[in-house]
């Protein structure tokens, strides 16, 4: 475990933007993190890289979390709690899961990032979060060096939302995640028409054939970080009052929307990107994606200030189109 000097994290962050850190240090295990956190309270951690929009130097000591492993802890008649370390690639977590007929997070295939990471927007994708199947985390506080164990209430889930986005907020270093899957009645949900259409040739589909059909659905909507630098969604799904969305529904009569309470609509954001004119426009390095108006990108050597400022022009322009205001989903630092 070596403390490295001025090390460009643009191999870190999957919208590859090229920052510095003043220090970097990669961490294997959870031995080498205490002994990290026991000597340095200034810390930036970064795990995947794919929820974060880098736009200045790093003063702060950057830590790779890179500690891996995945446990069955028990089983019961029909589920099993598996713990995977945070260092875990997350699709290839989701992929060893489904090649044991563990159920409940094949709808969340191809999502970019780590394990560590996943419980603190709560990640979903096509009606399923991770709250769905949460069952436990540890977490290393960065204060004292001790681990806590966080359930599923403690956690305060919310849409792309938990504890550790708000009042603990850079307190604790989340260090492993326990999920309770099926192992044998699972339980699909496959309501989205997208993945009705991908299976509709299918008469007993399995897990592989669900996550089959949302890989497939996410090749085609959404950019490889690895060709285009991006973080997937930007913003989130504005949710809205009744009363806000019959307005809207004057004028555009066949708005696509979600009904998430009697007075609570839930409008996609790239849906109204889009209808501000921005879906495939490009800005020198930087651009939203031609299939997917939710997704900003950087071609080639944009700036993360670049991207941001592109992200307060289309906040703007929904605002003054619509009267709905954009939250970005991903952390801009």
């Amino acid at each position: 475990m070596k403390i490295q000097e001025n090390i460009s994290l643009k191999p870190y962050n999957t919208f590859g933007i090229d920052v510095q850190a003043k220090r970097f240090v990669t961490v294997n295990s959870l031995l080498e993190l205490k002994k990290i956190v026991a000597t340095e309270k200034e810390l930036f951690l970064i795990s995947g890289g794919s929820n974060m929009l880098l736009t200045k130097t790093i003063e702060d000591l950057v830590i790779h979390l890179d500690f891996k492993g995945i446990i069955v802890n028990e089983t019961e008649k029909d589920s099993v709690f598996v713990t995977a370390e945070a260092g875990e690639n997350w699709h290839d977590f989701v992929i060893w899961c489904i090649s044991q007929n563990y159920g409940g997070l094949e709808n969340l295939s191809l999502i970019p990032g780590n394990v560590g990471t996943s419980p603190i927007q709560n990640i979903g994708a096509y009606g399923v979060e991770i709250k769905d199947t949460f069952h436990q985390l540890e977490a290393l506080e960065i204060e004292t060096g001790k681990l806590r164990v966080f359930n599923n209430k403690e956690c305060n889930f919310g849409y792309r939302n938990s504890v550790f986005k708000n009042e603990l907020k850079g307190k604790y270093i989340i260090t492993s995640v326990t999920f309770k899957l099926t192992k044998h009645k699972h339980n699909f949900n496959i309501s989205y028409g997208a993945i009705k259409e991908g299976l509709k040739a299918i008469e007993n589909p399995t897990l592989k054939d669900i996550s089959d059909t949302i890989i497939a659905i996410r090749e085609r909507k959404l950019p490889d970080p690895a060709k285009i630098g991006n973080s997937g969604s930007f913003f989130k799904n504005p949710v809205i009052t009744k009363n806000t969305f019959e307005v809207l529904q004057k004028k555009y009569p066949n708005a696509p929307h979600y009904v998430v309470s009697e007075n609570e609509i839930k409008v996609p954001a790239g849906w109204l990107i889009e209808q501000c004119g921005f879906k495939g426009k490009r800005f020198g390095d930087t651009g939203i994606h031609e299939n997917q108006a939710l997704v900003l990108v950087n071609y080639g050597n944009a700036t993360g200030k670049e991207i941001y400022s592109l992200a307060q022009k289309i906040q703007q322009k929904v605002k003054d189109a619509f009267t709905i205001s954009l939250e970005i989903e991903v952390n801009v630092i």
